[in-house]
């Protein structure tokens, strides 16, 4: 399985404390910005990234990655360009875990088997598809885990005692606790309940969980970090790409920085936070 993220989640344990996780979407706001983001997302304090592949009809998405993924379609970006993404990026970072973030519909028309090796090739540590659940494992999740990328499984609020088996059965990596109910960036956690919740899930599996949908501002994230083994910041930062375009919605100047800068500032809050005790 991805040694990188193994071994990513294993140093932040040792460090005393949770990962960073940012989502960007591939291609937002075109593909040359989104690049030079990409690449710099490690120096501003990423640990993990999520690089989300737009997808028309993104169902578990909230309006700020809606319109994103609507951008990035509108440059033209493709599933075959975010892996070429990934490649380039690879050649100046090889330790960062890169994980692929979207649906089925773009990987099934791709092609599974050719996605599956051109995706290993690529650099690609694991993946996240949200409308695959554990009765589809044959579909994408059982052929990626023999590729040997991981398979990451999301748990939510209603997941039960009795659901989470299957759930954490053929999950890899780590596991995303989303810690709302309901479409990302829409509301915010309880940082208390995410801690029991994550107590729950963890009684039940070795790897580590990260939380996430929700999670916007370093003082959040901090409080999460204190209960999980990682934190998940998307919607923030998107909306502060967002707020940086023009009124044609291109890049400027300020796009990559913008981000950059609360990256780091998310950084230094998960650092500085007291996480719950490794495993």
């Amino acid at each position: 399985m991805s040694s990188r993220l193994t071994a990513r989640f294993e140093a932040c344990a040792r460090e005393g404390r949770a990962a960073l996780v940012t989502f960007v979407t591939a291609g937002d706001p075109d593909h040359d910005t989104s690049l030079a983001l990409l690449k710099a997302l490690p120096a501003a304090g990423s640990d993990v990234i999520e690089f989300g592949v737009p997808f028309t009809d993104p169902m578990a998405d909230g309006p700020a990655i809606q319109a994103a993924g609507l951008r990035a379609l509108k440059n033209g970006q493709t599933l075959a360009k975010t892996l070429a993404m990934v490649r380039a990026f690879r050649e100046e970072d090889t330790a960062t875990p890169v994980v692929l973030m979207g649906y089925y519909n773009p990987v099934y028309i791709y092609g599974v088997e050719r996605f599956l090796v051109d995706a290993k090739a690529a650099g690609v540590d694991g993946l996240v598809v949200v409308d695959l659940p554990p009765e589809e494992d044959d579909e994408l999740c059982l052929p990626a885990l023999a590729a040997g990328l991981a398979f990451i499984r999301l748990a939510t609020p209603t997941t039960d005692d009795k659901r989470l088996p299957a759930v954490l059965k053929n999950t890899a990596g780590f596991v995303y606790y989303v810690s709302i109910a309901g479409i990302t960036g829409t509301a915010t956690p309880d940082a208390g309940r995410v801690t029991q919740a994550v107590a729950r899930i963890k009684a039940h599996t070795p790897l580590p969980v990260a939380v996430g949908f929700g999670v916007k501002t370093p003082a959040q994230a901090a409080a999460i970090a204190a209960g999980a083994d990682g934190v998940v910041v998307g919607s923030a930062l998107i909306d502060a790409l967002r707020g940086t375009l023009d009124a044609e919605e291109q890049a400027t100047p300020a796009t990559v920085p913008a981000v950059t800068r609360l990256v780091s500032e998310l950084a230094q809050a998960v650092r500085t936070a007291r996480p719950a005790a490794a495993e």
